[in-house]
């Protein structure tokens, strides 16, 4: 009898979740002096804004939206700070908070999965707070002690972003892991020989379930892209050598364009060249392709000339981003460990540098604004 009971009660909340059509989340945040917040789905590509409202005089909140066809993430955003979240199906989520540590700081009700990517991202926000301590102020020991410790911390949080993976790589938990960063580089990379079983092993999960999802076909081509190229070591050459070690003022670069066409950075000689090592999975990157545009406009009918490296981790996502795109892209099969990387010394992204017509590297870019005038004065 009691089993029966259970049984019925299983099925009478299964089938009203494939009735319902929404999802639910509701909370208090305190402290929160009547601030607005608001709901976003983070997709692949871009963040959209579902809803907002005004914090009750209590702090209370309460959304439903949509739910997704797909598991997907979310997120409660108060001015820059935000508390990010999974939705399954028609679940119902319930957050405490409180506005000084609104991102990490909360408890979550509804979801185990939500729980666990709680962890995750207190476990890395600590470390990124640590990161964030290193200056050029500090002396040589100190520093190197900070980067010890820095390091170990990274390891206990992958070895225990691991462990959650193989529980259970289906989840949206295990898919938040692999693609958590500390000042913009993942932890979790296919192209690493010792994180690479496991991001197969999510990217196997969300294929043989939900095999045409965006997120799943996009982490399976970016693990098979991994597993079929072989990591070349990388040239140790830092940016002097550029100078130093090339006759020609700056290093060639041979890569394939989305075509498949081989383009070489020195067929760009007698041209103003502004050479662009970046990526399109970067957070801003419709705003900065905006702004090349805009270069490529007003510059191009005068000799000026893009090259630009690709850094995407993702062939099919690049191949998709720069389809329209008028100036010279390139990729290397090993996306962002092509060995070009350490050829220009590139500590971050994006970063370019400006070539003049005889092939000489005449500065990196800062910023667009002065970025127009040197083009400008090259021309």
């Amino acid at each position: 009898m009691r089993k029966n009971i259970l049984l019925l009660s299983t099925i009478v909340l299964l089938f009203s979740c494939n009735q319902s059509t929404k999802f639910k989340v509701e909370g208090v945040v305190d402290n929160s002096n009547n601030e607005v917040i608001i709901l976003e789905q983070n997709g692949l590509l871009e963040t959209t804004v579902i809803d907002s409202v005004k914090l009750k005089s209590d702090g209370s909140f309460s959304f439903k939206a949509p739910r997704p066809e797909y598991p997907d993430f979310y997120r409660l955003r108060i001015g820059s700070k935000t508390i990010d979240f999974a939705v399954d199906s028609c679940e119902e989520i319930s957050i405490k908070a409180n506005y000084n540590n609104f991102s990490t700081g909360y408890n979550i009700q509804g979801s185990q999965t939500n729980n666990d990517i709680l962890k995750l991202k207190s476990s890395l926000s600590a470390i990124q707070a640590k990161v964030n301590t290193i200056s050029s102020e500090l002396n040589a020991e100190a520093r190197n002690a900070k980067l010890t410790e820095i390091e170990a911390d990274i390891e206990a949080h992958k070895a225990m972003a691991r462990k959650l993976i193989l529980q259970n790589p289906r989840s949206s938990a295990a898919y938040f892991a692999i693609y958590q960063k500390i000042n913009n580089s993942y932890l979790f990379s296919p192209y690493v020989k010792s994180d690479k079983p496991f991001c197969a092993a999510v990217a196997t999960s969300y294929n043989a379930f939900m095999p045409e999802y965006i997120r799943s076909k996009n982490l399976y081509a970016l693990v098979m892209d991994a597993i079929k190229t072989e990591r070349k070591e990388q040239n140790d050459a830092a940016w002097r050598s550029i100078v130093e070690n090339s006759s020609t003022g700056y290093i060639d670069i041979v890569l394939n364009d989305k075509n498949a066409k081989v383009r070489k950075l020195s067929e760009l000689e007698g041209k103003v060249v502004l050479i662009d090592f970046s990526a399109y999975e970067m957070e801003n990157n419709v705003q900065y392709t905006f702004e090349l545009r805009d270069l490529y406009n007003k510059f191009n009918s005068r000799g000026f000339e893009i090259y630009q490296i690709s850094l995407d981790r993702s062939k099919i996502l690049w191949q998709e981003s720069v389809a329209n795109i008028p100036w010279v892209c390139v990729r290397d099969e090993q996306g962002p460990n092509t060995s070009y990387i350490s050829s220009y010394n590139i500590q971050s992204i994006p970063t370019l540098f400006l070539m003049d017509r005889k092939g000489v590297i005449v500065s990196r870019a800062n910023d667009f604004k002065s970025l127009e005038g040197a083009i400008a004065k090259l021309l």
